[in-house]
């Protein structure tokens, strides 16, 4: 199928929100599934739902773009604010309005920046109670009216008989509403709510409208990233009839002397803490198309952003843009099954293409970690990194089938390294910004596994030197003890099994990157440092467990216990006593040899537990027994039965995840999807293989979930994985082979899937003789 006549189909395809995968609830237009045997390249279903389980949102956004407009039902108190951490809640009866920025599947949250609603009748400056929507300026709306697709979203705004649509270029936000005829229509500017809000957020904020119509500002608030500075620009396809911009700020001690009127009406300009505009169009005949852009630099930049992408008032042309760019993106695979898998596999593929975002404006210009201007030189900075859940295997995944965009990622990785007060790699960053969330030097595995991978077009040498500083700087996570004696000191710092056992695989990926650049002094210091999970390994309790500076275990000790600020990082003893990634012969040595090693996974997944454990750590979820597939520690458990010669283990844990934490609901995703790494483990996992170890070179094989997918790799090869008898009375694995030969070990070399080739299944019903 040519690439025109795929973008009408994403054009036509109707999709609907609710979860990281399309819901069974009722479409605004019937649709025709593919056929299962269809061609691959037709096989591409765009039919994302979003939004409720997950912290996924529904809106309009370009792969990786900068902007993600999308609309929030609640921006409510940080203190309940973790179900809407992408502003989007599935059961919440109304729209707030569109905001343009979000995080896709984040366990904490920020952004919302630049919300706006449309508006009938009377304006109210009060978004008002949920409860009673008449209230405020906020609208009921109902799912048979939404309309969601790649680059798309649309809804009715119930209250105002208000037809909105969105779509986005890559740093401008697309809006058309068509309002009722004869109504007055307005547009209101809210510079006061934030995702994950709270009094006193909004540091300072600033709001002009310019000779020519443009209105511009920008806001800096006291969040996740705390002082960040997001700036925008926004232009009208009609003119406006009138314009009023307020300052609600009222308990300020001094507010200087007045402008040159009285009234907000007169003002072209407002500063303060509390900012709204509300712009009047009278009653039009045709619709209202709005284009914003953002910035995290400067309101010029914005304005120049607008300027090189905000082109035209074709709204309908960047809605085909942006579905073809999404066509592209999602084309990298091409897989074939029912419908339903379908859906369930281009829509883990669309959640791994949204983070990193694009930080950079369209002159170059970005915001390093030190709150300064910078310019990217031949590369596109990216930011938005939650490090701790991507180097698992959403960054794996991307690195082979888009180099091209590893590149640029680890470029900015570089660069934010290098313009750091630090010093040090990004941790969990967006815009820019460091926010110190979670543990460990992740942006490490990344780059060494992209540079194992074969990406290159960037500095080696530059980021083995960002590497090294990442993991030796002492104040870091008390790296200054984890140096000294090989852990990290409970008595001194908070989550000290995780943390050594997190640092340790990561001097291991450190090691393997050095090795490979010929660095063997480097090697040899952090493949020592790699065995340091040894320290924290107590052989009479048989858990990995916290130790104080004197050298004791830490006491009282439960393994079931979790809590923020633990022994343990969002996890507890079960989930964390497993994370030898580096070296499992060695973790299946000291947990007695294979038998015993198999016999406690199977413990872990089959001991019953109450949920009520974890209610007090709210990102633990999706338990099969102590497994919660809802938080990243685990992900990696049921394949490690391959390394103790029990390979038809780790396919039956395999077919017991997929079964239970994936489905076609709006509650079909366990816990977050946390930029991408729970549907990046669906992806690898529904392909039959695994990169347990990212940096290794090696996956585990586990067992197929479709029948054929062919991977387009980046270096212009093609992988792919076929399976023979592929149905739910064969859930096991008889055969396998690689390019016709048998596969004895249940391993696949990274360089076999980078060679290309196929990877080819006989499934059967039960487990090998």
């Amino acid at each position: 199928m040519s690439l025109s006549t795929l973008a009408r189909s994403l054009l036509a395809a109707t999709l609907l929100s609710g979860t990281a995968f399309l819901p069974v609830h009722a479409q605004t237009t019937p649709q025709q599934p593919p056929k299962p045997d269809a061609s691959p390249a037709s096989a591409v279903d765009p039919r994302i739902g979003t939004g409720g389980a997950g912290h996924t949102y529904p809106g309009a956004t370009m792969p990786f773009g900068m902007i993600q407009l999308s609309p929030d039902t609640a921006m409510t108190d940080f203190h309940h604010a973790y179900a809407w951490a992408a502003g989007y809640q599935y059961d919440d009866p109304t729209i707030l309005g569109f905001s343009h920025t979000h995080f896709s599947g984040a366990g904490h949250s920020d952004l919302g920046d630049v919300l706006m609603m449309p508006i009938t009748g009377d304006v109210r400056l009060e978004p008002g109670d949920a409860a009673v929507p008449e209230s405020g300026y906020r609208s009921r709306f109902r799912h048979a009216t939404e309309v969601e697709t790649p680059g798309y979203y649309a809804v009715t705004l119930d209250d105002y008989k208000i037809r909105a649509e969105l779509s986005a270029s890559r740093r401008v936000g697309w809006h058309r509403y068509t309002f009722p005829k004869g109504k007055p229509a307005h547009l209101l500017l809210d510079l006061r709510p934030s995702i994950y809000d709270y009094p006193g957020k909004v540091l300072w904020a600033r709001l002009h409208v310019a000779t020519d119509g443009t209105v511009s500002g920008c806001r800096t608030t006291r969040g996740w990233a705390p002082g960040r500075t997001l700036c925008f620009a926004m232009r009208f396809s009609k003119p406006m009839t009138e314009r009023t911009l307020y300052n609600r700020e009222t308990k300020v001690a001094y507010r200087g002397f007045g402008g040159p009127g009285n009234h907000p009406v007169d003002h072209e300009a407002q500063n303060g803490r509390e900012l709204e505009g509300v712009f009047d169009f009278g009653r039009l005949k045709e619709p209202l198309l709005v284009k914003t852009s953002i910035s995290p630099v400067s309101e010029e930049n914005a304005v120049a952003n607008l300027d090189s992408e905000g082109q035209g008032w074709d709204f309908d042309a960047q809605h085909n843009k942006a579905l073809g760019a999404w066509n592209k993106a999602l084309s990298v695979i091409d897989m074939q099954g029912t419908a339903e898998q379908r859906t369930q596999f281009y829509t883990a593929l669309y959640h791994v293409m949204l983070a990193p975002t694009l930080s950079m404006d369209a002159n170059g210009d970005f915001t390093g970690p030190d709150y300064q201007r910078h310019r990217a030189d031949g590369f596109e900075f990216y930011s938005t990194w939650s490090m701790w859940d991507v180097y698992r295997a959403q960054q794996p995944l991307l690195a082979i089938l888009r180099p091209d965009m590893s590149s640029h990622f680890i470029r900015s990785l570089i660069a934010s390294q290098q313009t750091s007060p630090f010093g040090l790699l990004p941790v969990w960053a967006y815009q820019g910004l460091e926010t110190w969330c979670m543990i460990g030097y992740h942006a490490v595995p990344v780059i060494a596994d992209a540079y194992l991978a074969g990406v290159r077009g960037f500095d080696a040498e530059a980021a083995l030197k960002g590497m090294i500083r990442s993991a030796t700087y002492g104040p870091y996570g008390d790296l200054t003890d984890y140096m000294k004696i090989g852990y990290v000191p409970i008595d001194k710092e908070p989550e000290g099994a995780s943390k050594t056992l997190e640092y340790a695989y990561d001097d291991w990926a450190l090691a393997r990157m050095a090795r490979a650049m010929g660095k063997t002094d480097v090697a040899r210091t952090f493949e020592k440092r790699s065995d340091n999970w040894r320290k924290v390994w107590d052989p009479e309790t048989r858990f990995m467990r916290a130790r104080t500076s004197s050298g004791a275990f830490h006491t009282p000790f439960t393994p079931a216990a979790a809590a923020y600020g633990s022994d343990y990082t969002e996890g507890n003893a079960w989930q964390y006593s497993w994370y030898v990634p580096q070296n499992i012969p060695g973790l299946i040595k000291v947990l007695g040899g294979r038998e015993k090693f198999t016999s406690r996974i199977d413990e872990l997944f089959d001991t019953k537990v109450d949920p009520a454990i974890f209610k007090n750590v709210e990102d633990i979820s999706g338990l099969i027994g102590w497994y919660a597939h809802g938080n990243e520690p685990d992900h990696h458990v049921a394949y490690l039965y391959d390394y103790a010669g029990a390979p038809w283990k780790t396919q039956q844990r395999l077919t017991q995840i997929m079964q239970t934490q994936y489905a076609l609901r709006p509650d079909g995703l366990a816990g977050n999807d946390d930029l991408g790494q729970m549907s990046a483990w669906y992806l690898f996992t529904a392909m039959g293989f695994y990169p347990v170890a990212p940096a290794s070179q090696e996956y585990a094989i586990g067992r197929p979930f479709v029948s054929r997918a062919t991977m387009h790799l980046g270096n212009g090869h093609d992988f792919t994985v076929t399976a023979d008898n592929l149905d739910d009375a064969h859930p096991y694995v008889g055969q396998m082979t690689l390019n016709g030969q048998p596969l004895s070990t249940p391993f696949l070399h990274q360089q076999d899937v980078l060679a290309g080739g196929e990877l080819h299944f006989v499934m059967q019903a039960q487990p090998p003789a």
